[in-house]
C-alpha cells in the first residue's frame, strides 16, 4: 500500500493535469477544425441532407463529451488528493499540521479547477458550432426548396 501511496503522491498531478490538458489540445484542435470547415463548406455542394449531416457533425460529439467529462477527470484528481490526504493524517501518528493539511486539500481542488477551466470553453465551442451546423442544414434546405421538414 504505501508504494501505491508514493506513486500516487509524486505522480497524480502529474497524471490528472496532463489528461486534461490532453483533453483540452483534442478539444481546442478539432473546435478550430469544425470552425473553419463550417465557414467555408458550401452547401450547394452537397444532393443528400445526409451526406451534409455527416460532415456538418463530424467531431463535434468528442468536443461535448470533453466538455462533459473534464470536470469528472478534475473531481477524479481532487478525490484522490484528499484520499492522500487522510491516509497521510492517517500515518502520521496523531502529529497533526494542519497547515500542511490545509495546503494539501487545497492543491488538491486545483485538478477541479483545471477541469472546470476545460469544460466551460468546450462546452461554448460546442454551442456555437451546432449554431452554425443548423445555419447550415437551413440554407440546403433553403436552396433545395425544402420547407418545413423536420430534423
Amino acid at each position: 500500500m504505501s508504494q501505491l501511496f508514493i506513486f500516487l503522491h509524486e505522480y497524480i498531478d502529474y497524471i490528472i493535469l496532463g489528461l486534461l490538458g490532453l483533453m483540452s489540445f483534442i478539444m481546442l484542435w478539432f473546435a478550430l477544425e469544425r470552425f473553419i470547415f463550417l465557414s467555408r463548406v458550401q452547401v450547394s455542394r452537397y444532393t443528400n441532407i445526409h451526406e451534409l449531416d455527416i460532415d456538418l457533425t463530424r467531431n463535434l460529439t468528442t468536443i461535448s463529451t470533453i466538455g462533459s467529462n473534464a470536470p469528472y477527470v478534475g473531481l477524479l484528481g481532487t478525490v484522490i488528493g484528499i484520499l492522500l490526504t487522510f491516509y497521510e493524517l492517517g500515518n502520521s501518528g496523531g502529529d497533526i499540521d494542519a497547515a500542511a493539511i490545509m495546503l494539501n486539500l487545497s492543491l488538491a481542488l486545483k485538478a477541479t479547477a483545471v477541469g472546470i477551466l476545460v469544460a466551460i470553453p468546450s462546452m461554448v465551442f460546442y454551442n456555437g458550432l451546432t449554431r452554425k451546423v443548423e445555419v447550415n442544414r437551413l440554407k440546403w434546405k433553403a436552396l433545395n426548396g425544402q420547407k418545413n421538414v423536420g430534423a
